[in-house]
């Protein structure tokens, strides 16, 4: 690309910029041009969110698919029959068949807008429901949760885990982010987002765009200083509705420049002319680099002119983001690393950080899994399930394997160890301890609902404990409360 001649101005570009944008600079908005050059393009940005749901077909999973529809969040369900699952869990659950202990069936359509993962998978002992008094029917054979397949415990309890953990997606190790665009896997809509705002606009011949790249969007094209010009920026279109960005502390930018100063600016106001909350960022020639910018240190700014009495940034009310390389920084000071000419900004990400973090993976394990082998252990004393480890395929000791799994994978967690499973109602209170000693019973129905409690539990996160029913004694509705006992591992 060449400089342009001082005089070329392009006004079908200026005209454009107007219908892209839906406005005219200074007066305001003319949605009618943007509905005139092809209707209206939508700019929400926060995703559905979605559950994960491992093991729904069976005692655990299945209560946990119903009671998340009954809270109106929205399931997907991994299984190994579709058609089976279809009959106990319904029409209005989505299903992916695939299977945890062959990694090639976890493709990423499984986890597209997943928030987190309730993992109720595991081997399963015969027959697959029915309590009895001394629970002795449970311990004739080894059987996945998903019937019809007969696996051992190793490829389930660990190297399922472990293939489950190897193909979840990065954004649940940032559970305090909110992923605004991942250019790493930009979707068609990012297109229709975002658009070049150029000198163009005040008769400047500046040219810019952004390009869709491999693993990252190219801000790139000329800057010129030709007709009073020294501006590009790429900027999107308003976001209806509006971000609320209020339990984030900033946004975090992964970007390669080329050495120059860029800015980073945000609009918590609909207007087309109205206040921007700035914020000057220097890049290293060629090297990919993370900035943060915390939302007290934005600059209120009008027309490149600072506002010392403007109002702080309403981050509850985010409407429009933009990039821009400019000759000026702030009220007539000069960009001290600006040059005209070509220029590009490579853009891997733009996130809010700083938000609470919660649980993204809920396992349901098993109380008893570091008992086999512990030195002075009364086996009388024990469970089934731990005085017939090693007959049963030592199904507990791959679970705490596969429990190792997930504390090491960076996933913020809650590993949820239940006492014998019954088929109760639920209700009971529940009693929570750790250090592997409780022994008891605990309803289906309560585990399911505190899989889902869970989730909204900065105090669970990164925590492993073992539950049992309180009988004859209601259900403590006071989950904080619980979680509060609870130390982290």
């Amino acid at each position: 690309m060449t400089e342009p001649q001082k005089g070329q101005w392009d006004g079908g570009r200026f005209l454009k910029t107007l219908a892209y944008f839906g406005v005219i600079p200074f007066i305001g908005n003319i949605r009618w041009i943007q509905n005139l050059f092809g209707g209206k393009v939508k700019t929400n940005l926060d995703k559905p969110n979605i559950i994960l749901v491992v093991g729904g077909t069976g005692g655990v999973g299945k209560r946990v698919v119903q009671r998340l529809q009954q809270k109106g969040i929205k399931v997907r369900c991994l299984v190994r029959d579709a058609k089976r699952a279809r009959t106990i869990l319904g029409n209005s659950v989505e299903l992916i068949e695939a299977d945890l202990t062959i990694p090639e069936t976890l493709t990423p359509a499984i986890f597209e807008d997943i928030n987190a993962i309730i993992c109720c998978s595991g081997t399963k002992v015969q027959p697959v429901e029915g309590d009895t008094p001394n629970r002795e029917k449970y311990y004739q054979g080894i059987k996945f949760y998903m019937p019809e397949v007969v696996d051992v415990p190793e490829l389930v309890e660990y190297k399922g885990i472990q293939n489950l953990i190897n193909a979840a997606p990065k954004t649940l190790r940032n559970s305090g982010d909110k992923v605004l665009f991942d250019f790493t896997q930009p979707t068609e809509a990012v297109k229709e987002i975002w658009g070049a705002l150029d000198d163009i606009v005040m008769g400047g011949m500046s040219e810019s765009s952004l390009k869709l790249i491999p693993n990252a969007a190219l801000f790139t094209g000329y800057v010129s200083t030709a007709n009073s010009g020294g501006f590009v920026s790429v900027r999107t279109r308003n976001f209806e509705p509006p971000l609320n960005l209020s339990n984030y502390q900033g946004i975090e930018l992964r970007v390669k420049g080329d050495g120059k100063r860029y800015k980073f600016i945000i609009r918590c106001n609909e207007g087309w002319d109205s206040v921007g909350y700035c914020y000057s960022f220097d890049t290293v020639y060629n090297i990919p680099i993370t900035i943060r910018i915390p939302f007290n240190q934005l600059i209120p700014v009008f027309r490149a002119k600072t506002l010392p009495e403007g109002q702080p940034f309403n981050s509850s009310q985010v409407f429009s983001l933009q990039l821009m390389l400019s000759k000026f920084e702030y009220d007539g000071a000069l960009n001290p690393k600006f040059e005209p000419g070509l220029f590009q900004l490579e853009i891997e990400s733009i996130k809010a950080y700083g938000g609470e973090i919660l649980p993204r993976f809920i396992q349901v394990s098993s109380a008893g899994v570091t008992r086999p082998g512990k030195p002075g252990l009364n086996l009388e004393e024990e469970p089934p399930a731990v005085r017939l480890n090693e007959q049963l395929g030592g199904i507990l000791t791959w679970k705490l394997r596969g429990e190792e799994v997930i504390r090491s994978s960076g996933i913020p967690y809650t590993i949820i160890r239940p006492c014998a499973l019954t088929e109760q109602p639920g209700g009971s209170a529940l009693i929570f301890d750790q250090g592997d000693t409780i022994k008891g019973q605990v309803s289906r129905e309560d585990i399911a609902e505190l899989c889902i409690q869970a989730l909204t539990q900065p105090k669970a996160c990164n925590t492993t404990f073992e539950v049992k029913a309180e009988l004859d004694s209601p259900v403590s509705k006071n989950w904080d409360e619980l979680f509060s006992q609870l130390k982290l591992d």
